[in-house]
């Protein structure tokens, strides 16, 4: 039965590959296209290829800025019909210049490209102009500007004379990474008429030349030697922003009167400048090639000669275009009813936001959708199809097409025959059985023994099918304990080697070793780790600490887990030393404007290396010529006093005991106390977008006024509840949630965090006229046949100045719902809250819309539906509740029709009595008094009339009176009202007539307030 089931698993198997074989060759369309594509001036054709794999083959289609692009009316190339790729000539190229999307098709799914860039460049050239000559006293900087033109890269820049002879550079002129040439401080033989710039692009082979500049140094009797200045870059700081892998390059370049000529240094706050900065052009520009994040950070540029210094900033940031964390997602084959997880894990800087296709076309609002990854819950064959995921940012795109085959096939175990398995004695075992199934199963497992091994049988159970396999597995244990411990000196004291012998691994090798140690002095009993070493080393060389008293113990790890320890060593003192190291995590913060607080994270007592353990603070400001202010603590924390406002200071903490100093500590940057900005932001302007929105600007306060770390700014309105804070270096907002129709005063003001800074002038502006709320009521009353009442409430909120309203009323079939007639009408007037509606259809259902409008537009209506009157003879319980104000709720309507029909089976009731013969009220009283010459004969207690005004006062059960309010009309209704008109009793006083004849009579009155109703 074995060797049957192994045919059948090999059969099975088979079966899959050949459907895996199918699935793949149909689905996998795969187009490589790379771009830009950058068109030389040389060429005379351009080829854009879009080749697919595909079972069916696949069709195509172009997409050109994302609108359709058949491209088989430009291309000349019949022998690619069969695929994507298209010629265009070179008369041609100008006109399709753009961004480019070729899309692959079968019957199971759709596959496209990344967009590529077609970039046809025009040829470079300078502008034709007329420079006048350059006049400059003597010792005065220079700045000739190139201004070189784009074109196809790279692009080489030289200064030459007309003659070709290259401007000679130095330390005093050079030329900077913009193609302008400086000249720190000008001379008498820089003075000549052919300084010309010239760009050279190798690869269209094209060179051109910037007109000729003159430059005329003036004579001056010298000057004083001045304080230096930056020509390059302007002002105190500059934000630099790269890609990773990029080359940095940062660029200072001097200028001061006479010589000598400043020089340059470069630092990076708080850290070493990193081993592959090269300083070129006379130290004037700085390169790091192939900068990742480390290299992020604040770098300074210090120009400096005898009258003094100036310093930049250059704030650098290092960011990404996106990428695949691991891989592209993955093709998927999976069976009806399985979930498939399609993520898309993605990284880059600033974040990439991940758009989702299906065979090109865009999810939206699909719920399937869940941030970088698509769920496809019990999926089903038509879940079949290419999907995309592309993630892009600033920086660049990536894409992805995802085959995912939904199919249907027999189950089949994935795990291989005769996987071993370790487990631990008396522990539990997981056993893998991957299943590769289109339904719901079950797995039994049997044990048996065979040869000193456990066999597992495990039986996959289907519907009507099922498979087996078998596994192997055998028992392991945790390590025991490493024995003889010796402890051997090296180097000195501190630096010592363990060595052990380790223990059984209990048929699991050992993976590592951890060494853990005791001391006695400030923790005595406390075992820590000290050092983790692989498992095939029976060795550790150990760096200890001085002026401790320490032992040892050892124990190993293997995939079962760890095993006991070792017995502990006897102890070793080591003697005390001067501290290894200096404090870390320096914070430096102002906590009040005239004082810096500076703090670390203090040395662990086992690294004081010895008694007497202090930390020297040194400081002074970043950038002036100023000697180091040193004061020595015991805490972890001091405060600098009586300093100016945010001001950038250095600072270092050196650790020392009673044995020596620690290394020199690395200097690190801060500032000291901020205080609230003194400046108000300027030039504030507002722009009005619509209704609730608008844009201010405004311009960013000098950088001096900030007084601390700038946090951004404060938009505030007066008159509304709105104040946003705008942070970092902003110079505009977008405003929300503004009222229509409404006066302002907006302000912005900077803050930092210490607070606010003054406010702006306010700006005074108003918001566009806009469309109203909705009316808070509508009713509809006093219903007729054919026409009915309307009565509104103005809007709370007209946004603007009313006009009217626009009412749109609709005639509704009631068996399906549906709109059958449509009409409206525009109601002028503000003041208007009611209108009568004629026309209308009788006993049937209408809603009603009512939008109040300003000239802008009309606001959301509200909607009320309501029935006219059915006059037909029947009394219609819908119309009354329509038409009565008091009868608006169900029970009351329920109510009037109950008593209308119980008042006509009392009626029914009362005269089958008398046509069989029964008693009236009269003769029931004769009864009770025999004496009837007793009592006098009047109305009161006659029980007959021969007028039909009169009522029967012995029949009140079945009377109907129509002159009574609805909850009397049980007890005295008329039966007059009954009859045709002639009504008419025979001479045992029944009533003559068709009892039916009262459902025809029937008739609603149409009071104002509450209205009874009559029969």
């Amino acid at each position: 039965s074995i060797n049957k089931w192994r045919v059948m698993r090999l059969a099975g198997s088979l079966q899959l590959a050949l459907l895996l074989a199918s699935i793949t060759t149909a689905a996998g369309l795969s187009i490589p296209l790379e771009g830009p594509i950058i068109v030389l001036p040389f060429d005379n054709t351009i080829t854009v290829r879009c080749e697919a794999r595909g079972n069916p083959p696949p069709e195509y289609r172009w997409t050109k800025d994302g609108k359709e692009f058949n491209y088989s009316e430009f291309t000349t190339n019949k022998t690619h019909h069969k695929n994507g790729t298209f010629v265009l000539h070179r008369k041609q190229l100008s006109q399709f210049q753009g961004k480019y999307r070729c899309y692959a098709s079968n019957k199971l799914g759709t596959a496209m490209t990344e967009e590529a860039e077609l970039i046809v460049p025009s040829i470079p050239k300078f502008p034709k102009e007329t420079l006048e000559p350059i006049f400059v006293q003597e010792g005065e900087p220079i700045i000739l500007q190139c201004n070189p033109p784009k074109g196809v890269a790279p692009r080489q820049l030289y200064w030459m004379s007309l003659g070709l002879e290259h401007i000679e550079q130095d330390e005093r002129v050079s030329m900077g990474t913009d193609g302008n040439l400086y000249f720190s401080n000008a001379l008498q033989k820089d003075s000549r008429t052919d300084y010309c710039c010239f760009a050279a692009f190798p690869t269209i082979r094209t060179i051109v030349q910037k007109t000729p500049m003159a430059v005329v140094v003036e004579n001056s009797e010298a000057p004083p030697v001045s304080k230096p200045s930056l020509l390059l870059p302007s002002g105190v700081q500059s934000l630099v922003v790269l890609l990773k892998g990029e080359n940095l390059q940062l660029e200072c370049i001097p200028g001061g009167l006479y010589v000598p000529t400043p020089n340059i240094t470069w630092t990076k706050l708080g850290h070493d400048m990193p081993a592959r900065t090269d300083l070129s052009n006379f130290q004037r520009l700085l390169t790091i090639s192939a900068v990742d994040d480390r290299d992020q950070g604040k770098y300074m540029c210090l120009a400096e000669n005898s009258a003094g210094k100036v310093v930049h900033y250059f704030d650098v940031m290092v960011e990404e275009p996106p990428k695949w964390q691991t891989e592209p997602p993955q093709s998927q084959l999976t069976v009806t009813g399985s979930d498939v997880h399609i993520k898309c894990s993605v990284s880059g800087k600033p974040p990439p936001d991940i758009t989702w296709r299906r065979n090109g076309e865009i999810f939206r609002g699909d719920r399937r959708v869940l941030d970088d990854t698509v769920v496809l819950h019990n999926a089903k064959p038509e879940d079949s199809a290419v999907y995309q995921c592309e993630a892009s940012n600033v920086h660049g795109s990536v894409l992805a097409n995802v085959n995912i085959m939904v199919a249907n096939v027999a189950p089949l175990i994935l795990t291989r025959d005769h996987a071993e398995y370790a487990v631990v004695l008396k522990g539990d075992i997981t056993i893998n059985c991957t299943v590769f199934r289109r339904c719901v199963y079950s797995i039994i497992c049997s044990l048996s023994c065979l040869n000193s091994q456990h066999v597992v049988i495990v039986q996959v159970r289907f519907v009507s099918e099922y498979l087996m396999a078998l596994y192997l597995f055998c028992v392991a244990d945790i390590p025991d304990a490493p024995k003889n411990l010796e402890i051997s000196e090296i180097k000195n004291p501190r630096n010592v080697v363990l060595s052990w012998i380790p223990g059984s691994d209990h048929n699991s090798s050992v993976t590592e070793f951890v060494v853990e140690y005791e001391e006695s002095q400030w923790e005595p009993g406390r075992w820590r780790e000290l050092q983790k070493v692989a498992g095939n080393q029976a060795t550790a060389e150990l760096a200890l600490h001085g002026h401790l008293n320490y032992q040892f113990r050892v124990y190993a790890v293997n995939a079962v887990g760890p095993g006991p320890p070792s017995e502990p060593t006897g102890r070793y003192s080591t003697p005390p030393a001067a501290p290894d190291r200096n404090p870390e995590n320096i914070k430096i913060q102002g906590y009040l404007p005239h004082q810096m607080d500076i703090s670390w994270e203090p040395l662990l007592p086992i690294e004081h290396n010895g008694p007497g353990l202090e930390y020297e603070v040194s400081y002074r400001r970043l950038g002036v010529e100023d000697k180091w202010t040193g004061h020595l603590v015991k805490r972890h924390s001091f405060v600098v006093r009586n300093t100016s406002t945010f001001i950038p200071y250095e600072i270092k903490i050196h650790s020392r005991n009673s044995h020596g100093w620690a290394p020199e500590p690395k200097v690190v940057t801060g500032y000291s106390g901020e205080d609230v900005p003194t400046a108000a932001p300027r030039d504030i302007a507002v722009e009005v977008i619509n209704t609730t929105i608008l844009r201010v600007s405004w311009t960013q306060v000098p950088p001096a006024t900030v007084r601390g770390h700038l946090g951004g700014y404060h938009v505030s309105l007066s008159g509304a509840e709105v104040s946003l804070s705008i942070p970092g270096k902003r110079s505009h907002a977008i405003v929300p949630q503004l009222e229509p129709f409404s006066e302002y005063k907006l302000t912005v003001n900077v803050f930092n965090k210490k607070g606010n800074g003054p406010r702006s002038d306010p700006v005074t502006f108003s918001t566009p006229e806009g469309v109203p709320v909705q009316v808070p009521i509508l009713t509809a009353s006093n219903s007729q046949e054919d026409s009915t009442l309307l009565v509104w409430g103005p809007p709370l909120e007209a946004n603007g100045i009313l006009s009217g309203y626009l009412l749109q009323y609709q005639l509704i079939n009631e068996t399906t719902l549906e709109v059958v007639d449509s009409q409206e009408v525009n109601i002028t007037g503000a003041e208007t809250t009611q209108w009568q509606l004629l026309g209308l259809e009788g006993g049937s259902l209408y809603r009603f819309q009512l939008s109040a409008c300003t000239q802008t537009g009309c606001g959301p209506p509200l909607a009320q539906e309501s029935r006219t009157v059915f006059t037909n003879g029947l009394i219609d319980c819908g119309a009354i509740s329509q038409r009565s104000d008091f009868s608006t709720h169900g029970w009351v309507i329920g109510t009037l029709c109950a008593v209308a029909l119980l008042t006509l089976v009392a009626l029914m009731a009362c005269f089958v009595q008398k046509n069989k013969g029964g008693k009236y009220a009269v003769k029931e009283k004769e009864d009770l008094h025999p004496d009837v010459e007793s009592q006098p004969m009047t109305d009161d207690n006659y029980e007959y009339s021969d007028s039909d005004e009169k009522p029967l006062k012995g029949s009140s059960s079945c009377s109907l009176n129509r002159g009574d309010a609805v909850g009397d009309s049980i007890s005295r209704d008329s039966l007059v009202d009954y009859a045709d008109g002639g009504e008419e009793f025979d001479e045992d006083g029944s009533f003559i007539g068709e009892y039916s004849d009262c459902r025809h009579r029937a008739s609603v009155s149409e009071p104002s307030g509450p209205s009874p109703v009559t029969a």
